[in-house]
């Protein structure tokens, strides 16, 4: 029995690592892995065609795009339960839209710790529909285009519409971050806005903690300062609030990765119940591309992950919009930089307070 609960747990970090890269952040990886429950897994996680095989690969290592999406439709484009979304506080299924509001690099090196590096949503880029945009629109945008072109085509079954859009959407997203950042994109995971929800949810909630008390009505955010214990609903609250923080959306980046981090914590002590719960997540939320291999990522999974915020010049208006205004010389320098000496692990071993 004690074997059966090492390979479960080593499934369970093998998937989330592979899922939520701040899984990689604290939990260490443990050996016996039990194939056939990896295999088991990997076959039962839907998985996408959007990174051609011909696509360029890094030379230093791996590079995963991990992409979270605002959308409240399951992964077919169906509307969630009416009980979820009251759980989720998120509004109607109708909301969000596709945009991909969670961008992160996760660069893995050859040796080393890996670092996890976030793209801020409103970065202002060339998207690879043509013309700029936010960087997270280049997947709604791509979608939508794909949608209007089998329509006109004749094709009007809508989970067909829903697979093939999604796809285009997952091709855009990928060569728009990897022409902005210079690098080129190994593997992509692709998560929904009820994924978060879910992880929290088998987990039992979530520890983090705020330098000051905040509230936010449009994200259903209202918490005190100081260190607390956060529900499933109040976890998707926390990672979704922008409106009131001193940085507004760049502030927000700072609460997903408090939110990954807090995961990797709750994880050293989840249980039989909760591990399940965090399989049946990724099976019903998750989408990796199709040359994904857990079992191989398993094997050379880095136990430490350390997270970094590429830099924005400033805010603009463009088109009525607030946008970041950004340096993609500097960016690019940036990741390069990050890739070869990830910056160091923070001192305090307990709980970090954020904004």
């Amino acid at each position: 029995m004690q074997s059966r609960g090492r390979y479960h747990r080593t499934v369970l970090l093998v998937l989330v690592r592979t899922v939520w890269i701040a899984v990689c952040a604290a939990v260490l990886v443990v050996s016996g892995i039990a194939w056939s429950t990896v295999s088991t897994i990997s076959n039962g996680v839907e998985r996408s065609f959007a990174i051609p095989e011909d696509a360029p690969r890094s030379s230093s290592g791996r590079n995963i795009l991990i992409m979270g999406l605002t959308t409240r439709l399951d992964l077919h484009g169906e509307p969630l339960p009416d009980d979820v979304l009251r759980r989720m506080q998120a509004g109607e299924s109708d909301r969000g839209g596709y945009n991909a509001n969670t961008l992160i690099l996760l660069h893995i090196p050859a040796s080393g710790p890996a670092i996890a590096m976030s793209v801020p949503r409103d970065n202002l880029v060339p998207l690879s529909s043509g013309g700029e945009g936010k960087i997270k629109e280049a997947y709604g945008r791509a979608k939508v285009a794909e949608e209007e072109r089998l329509q006109a085509a004749g094709q009007h079954d809508k989970r067909t519409l829903e697979r093939a859009g999604r796809e285009a959407g997952r091709r855009a997203q990928v060569q728009t971050v990897a022409t902005f950042l210079n690098q080129p994109i190994d593997h992509l995971v692709e998560i929904s806005l009820i994924g978060f929800f879910h992880i929290a949810e088998g987990l039992g909630g979530v520890d983090v903690c705020l330098k000051n008390a905040t509230k936010d009505p449009l994200s259903g955010a209202d918490f005190p300062a100081g260190r607390q214990h956060l529900d499933a609903g109040q976890s998707l609250s926390f990672v979704r609030q922008r409106h009131g923080l001193p940085n507004g959306d760049l502030d927000r980046t700072k609460r997903q990765q408090a939110f990954l981090s807090a995961v990797a914590r709750r994880l050293k002590g989840a249980d039989v119940s909760a591990m399940q719960a965090m399989i049946d997540m990724a099976k019903q939320d998750v989408v990796l591309d199709s040359r994904f291999d857990l079992a191989d990522f398993a094997r050379n999974v880095p136990t430490e992950v350390r997270f970094e915020t590429l830099p924005v010049e400033g805010g603009a208006r463009v088109d009525g919009l607030d946008v970041n205004k950004v340096d993609p010389e500097k960016v690019r320098k940036k990741v390069t930089e990050l890739a070869k000496e990830p910056p160091p692990p923070p001192s305090n071993d307990g709980i970090p307070c954020i904004d």
